[in-house]
C-alpha cells in the first residue's frame, strides 16, 4: 500500500544544539547520566558542521534546530560572540544553499551558568535576560528562518526539572514548577510580539510534548488523570494565547497501576503486559492521533508534528516506526485535520539528557567512541518520503 501526502506538506529532521554541540558553561555540562556517562562530550556537532550539513539535507529538506545560548552570549545582556555567530552563520547558510529550510528554536531545556545561578526561570526579573538572547537571535539569524519555535516541551522541561528532579536544578517543588511555566509563558508572548514585528509572515509556535495517559486498574484511574491534567493541561495553558501553529511531539504511551509504567523504569510490567515498547516506554502511535485530534478540535489551529521517533538500536523497528506514523499523520489529513509538516527526531544520535548517548534515536548511527556517522537503512526510508512525498506501508 502507497500512502502519499499533499505537496504542500513538508518533511525535516530534528536535534538540539546542547545535545550534539560540546557543553559551554551551562546547567547540564558535568551530569552524570543513567548509562554511566557524564555529559561533557556529545556528538561533536560544532567539530563537523560541513559533514552535518550533508547529512541533514540528504535525510530531508527541513531542519528544526536550536544555538547554544551560553556560547553565543556569555553574560547578561551581553553581545554576541562574534566567532561563534560566524560559525553559525556558515552553518546555516550551508543549509539553504543546500535547498533546507529551517525551523529555529529559541529554548531547548538549557541555560547558561549565569542564568541558573540567579535563579534561571524560578524569578520573573530574569525573563527579561532571555528575551534579550531570543531577540538578538532574530536580529542575526531571522533571515535564514522560515518558522520559530519559541520553546521546546515546556511541560517536560518543568516536570522534570520541579516536579520528578531528574533535570536541572533537580527540584521537587510543584509550585515552584507552577511559577516556572507561568514566567515561560509570559516570555513566550513577549518574543512572538518581537518576531511578528520583525517578520509578520513567519509562523511562531511552541513544541508540545503530548503523552497517552492510561490506567491498568482502579488505583490507576485518579494518578493517571492528575497526570494528563499537569502534564496536557496546565502547563500548555500559558503558552496558547499567541500561537500560529501547534506544535505537536509524540513518544509514547504511560500506563499507571497506581505508578506509570514504563521500560525505563518498570521494564518487567511490560513485559508482563505483552505491550511493544521502545528502550524508554510503551510503543503506541495510535496515541499521536488522539492527541493531534485533541488539540485541533480545540485549537483549530495548523499542526505540525515537532518531534517523533523511536529510542531503539534496532533499525528495523525505526523503520516501521516511521511507517507506523506517518499513516497516522496521513489518516488525519484525510479527516480534514490540517498538519503541516512533520520532523523526525533525530537526525544522528545525540546525548539523551540525562540518560545518556546510548539511547539511540538517530537516522544515522553516531559512534560512541570516534563520534563518525554511518547512515542507518532508515536514513534512505525517510530521505525517500521526505523529498518523493509517498511512502510504501
Amino acid at each position: 500500500m502507497h500512502i502519499k501526502f499533499p505537496e504542500q506538506f513538508f518533511f525535516g529532521t530534528s536535534t538540539a544544539s546542547y545535545q550534539i554541540e560540546t557543553p559551554f558553561e551551562h546547567d547540564w555540562q558535568g551530569e552524570k547520566t543513567r548509562d554511566g556517562h557524564v555529559f561533557n562530550r556529545t556528538s561533536d556537532h560544532e567539530k563537523r558542521f560541513k559533514e552535518d550539513a550533508a547529512i541533514i539535507a540528504h535525510c530531508a529538506p527541513n531542519y528544526r534546530m536550536s544555538l547554544m545560548w551560553s556560547k553565543l552570549q556569555r553574560a547578561p545582556f551581553g553581545d554576541f560572540d562574534t566567532d561563534t555567530v560566524a560559525e553559525y552563520r556558515a552553518f546555516i547558510e550551508d543549509l539553504k544553499a543546500r535547498g533546507v529550510n529551517i525551523m529555529m528554536v529559541l529554548h531547548h531545556f538549557t541555560n547558561p551558568w549565569w542564568f541558573a545561578s540567579k535563579g534561571g526561570w524560578e524569578k520573573s526579573a530574569n525573563i527579561a535576560m532571555w528575551v534579550d538572547f531570543a531577540k538578538r537571535v532574530v536580529d542575526t539569524f531571522g533571515a535564514y528562518v522560515s518558522y520559530w519555535n519559541t520553546f521546546n516541551e515546556p511541560n517536560v522541561y518543568t516536570s522534570c526539572g520541579w516536579v520528578m528532579g531528574n533535570f536541572p536544578p533537580h527540584k521537587h517543588r510543584l509550585l515552584l514548577a507552577m511559577r516556572v511555566i507561568h514566567n515561560m509563558g509570559h516570555a513566550h508572548d513577549l518574543v512572538y510580539d518581537y518576531i511578528k514585528q520583525k517578520f509578520p509572515s513567519h509562523p511562531v509556535g511552541i513544541s508540545h510534548n503530548t503523552v497517552h495517559f492510561t490506567h491498568e486498574n482502579l488505583l490507576g484511574i485518579v494518578p493517571a488523570k492528575l497526570s494528563d491534567w499537569w502534564f496536557m493541561e496546565h502547563c500548555l495553558k500559558p503558552f496558547t494565547g499567541k500561537l500560529d501553529f501547534f506544535g505537536l511531539s509524540y513518544y509514547a504511551k504511560m500506563s499507571h497501576d497506581p505508578l506509570p509504567i514504563t521500560y525505563l523504569d518498570t521494564p518487567e510490567k511490560l513485559e508482563k503486559l505483552g505491550r511493544p515498547h521502545d528502550d524508554m516506554w510503551e510503543y503506541y502511535p495510535e496515541g499521536m492521533k488522539l492527541a493531534i485530534e485533541r488539540y485541533w478540535n480545540r485549537y483549530k489551529l495548523p499542526v505540525i508534528i515537532t518531534e517523533s521517533g523511536v529510542c531503539t538500536n534496532d533499525d528495523k523497528v525505526r523503520v516501521q516506526a516511521i511507517k507506523d506514523y506517518l499513516k497516522i499523520v496521513h489518516d488525519c489529513i484525510n479527516a480534514g485535520i490540517d498538519i503541516k509538516g512533520y520532523y523526525f527526531w533525530s537526525t544522528f544520535d545525540n546525548f539523551e539528557w540525562d540518560l545518556g548517548p546510548t539511547f539511540r534515536f538517530g537516522l544515522y548511527e553516531t559512534d560512541l567512541i570516534t563520534r563518525d556517522r554511518r547512515k542507518r537503512p532508515s536514513a534512505d526510508v525517510f530521505s525517500g518520503v521526505a523529498y518523493g512525498k509517498q511512502l510504501e506501508i
